[in-house]
């Protein structure tokens, strides 16, 4: 929990000393997970996992290096620990909970094995929604590829179909799997089909997730052949703009926002994007606050307000000019603001009455913020940019009007 003290602090501090060897050696914390690598050593497994995701292939205690990334279960140290928690109850100690493991790659092997099957391929489905370590499990070359050829078989049946995509929504695409499907023209023709076919929700959000996932590990040739392809773009705007009470509903905006800002980020996909609806769609949930994917949706705002008809389709999506300056601005004041600073440079740019509403709305002290933070030198350009562009409808007895000190050359 962000802010709590450390479990073993706590401890010390009330008088109970852990013993070393429930420690783990990196955060020196009481091992929940605890976890031997191939060095023979135990470490926590959120603390081994994180050592090795930011790069470093040693042992932290040996300095060898690591023979693989496998992390075996050490059950008999977690159980020592537990017991050690149960026999300080009194002292405030709480017994660490036993963790759920991961899925066992053999099992994942013997179902792919068995893909072509209903049974196998639910419980595949099964896995990868219980956990983030479970699709880390089954997210390798082997699992995906087969996934891809059931989900995309002309021999299989349509049950068979759905449910291997709905898996591979779940585990994603590497660069290979991606080339595998946006590289046939078929399979492109037949994640379109889907998306635009008005079918069951779930389906078309599987369908737009496997898009997000080819577009996001695939370069700009292979991204503006999947915006091109009949129904992609089109399904994509209907998802983001999904207003059908159900659960599926949140991650139905949150897939078509995630989908059209993968299929930005290619130049040739921006103009196709505007007369899908994109623009719009995407401004509407900017104001409404992003649809937890604020920054995917602002970046691809940012993008589309630059391509003919962008700007007007922002506008009009947001609920008019002052609404579309509003929530820009609001925007600037999060993880997003670069993108919210270049998208409303678009949008104020030939019209002194928005410029006045963005000064009115309180873009100068978000701006001025931006400049002087720690944003990226991008941002502070785009920043400064907007503030000269602003800086007519600054007030005029306001110290702000009398300084050049913020307006550095864009």
């Amino acid at each position: 929990m962000p802010g709590s003290v450390p479990l073993a602090l706590c401890l010390d501090t009330a008088g109970v000393q852990v013993p070393w060897y429930f420690r783990c050696p990196i955060s020196l914390e009481l091992m929940r997970d605890p976890v031997t690598v191939s060095t023979g050593q135990t470490y926590d497994r959120a603390s081994i996992e994180s050592w090795v995701a930011t790069g470093n292939t040693t042992c932290p205690v040996t300095r060898a290096p690591l023979a693989d990334f496998t992390f075996i279960p050490n059950h008999t140290l977690r159980r020592l620990i537990q017991d050690w928690c149960v026999a300080h109850r009194s002292m405030g100690v709480e017994r660490i909970p036993t963790p759920k493991q991961p899925a066992d790659p053999d099992l994942v092997r013997s179902l792919v094995a068995q893909g072509h099957t209903l049974p196998a391929l639910r419980r595949l489905r099964a896995l990868a929604r219980e956990s983030d370590k479970n699709r880390l499990v089954m997210a390798t070359r082997e699992t995906r590829a087969a996934l891809v050829e059931i989900a995309f078989s002309s021999g299989s049946t349509e049950e068979l179909e759905a449910e291997a995509m709905a898996v591979l929504a779940l585990v994603g695409l590497g660069e290979a799997e991606a080339a595998e499907v946006v590289g046939r023209e078929e399979r492109v023709a037949r994640l379109g089909k889907i998306l635009a076919a008005g079918g069951p929700l779930e389906a078309r959000v599987n369908a737009g997730a496997v898009v997000e996932a080819a577009a996001s590990a695939s370069g700009a040739e292979a991204r503006a052949a999947l915006g091109a392809a009949e129904g992609v773009m089109e399904g994509l705007v209907a998802l983001c703009l999904c207003e059908e009470k159900s659960h599926g509903a949140a991650r139905a905006v949150r897939v078509g926002i995630r989908g059209l800002f993968a299929l930005c980020l290619a130049k040739e996909n921006r103009a196709r994007a505007v007369s899908a609806g994109a623009a719009a769609a995407l401004a509407r949930r900017v104001a409404e606050g992003g649809a937890g994917e604020p920054e995917r949706a602002l970046a691809a705002v940012e993008r589309l307000c630059r391509a003919e008809g962008g700007r007007d389709a922002v506008v009009a999506g947001a609920g008019g000019g002052a609404a579309a300056v509003s929530a820009l601005v609001r925007a600037m004041s999060g993880r997003a603001a670069e993108h919210a600073a270049g998208a409303l440079v678009a949008v104020v740019g030939g019209s002194e009455a928005l410029q006045v509403e963005a000064v009115r709305a309180g873009a100068m002290s978000q701006l001025l913020l931006m400049v002087q933070g720690g944003c990226s030198e991008r941002a502070k350009r785009k920043a400064q940019h907007l503030l000269k562009l602003l800086r007519n409808a600054w007030p005029t007895n306001g110290c702000i009007a009398n300084s050049d000190d913020f307006l550095q050359p864009y």
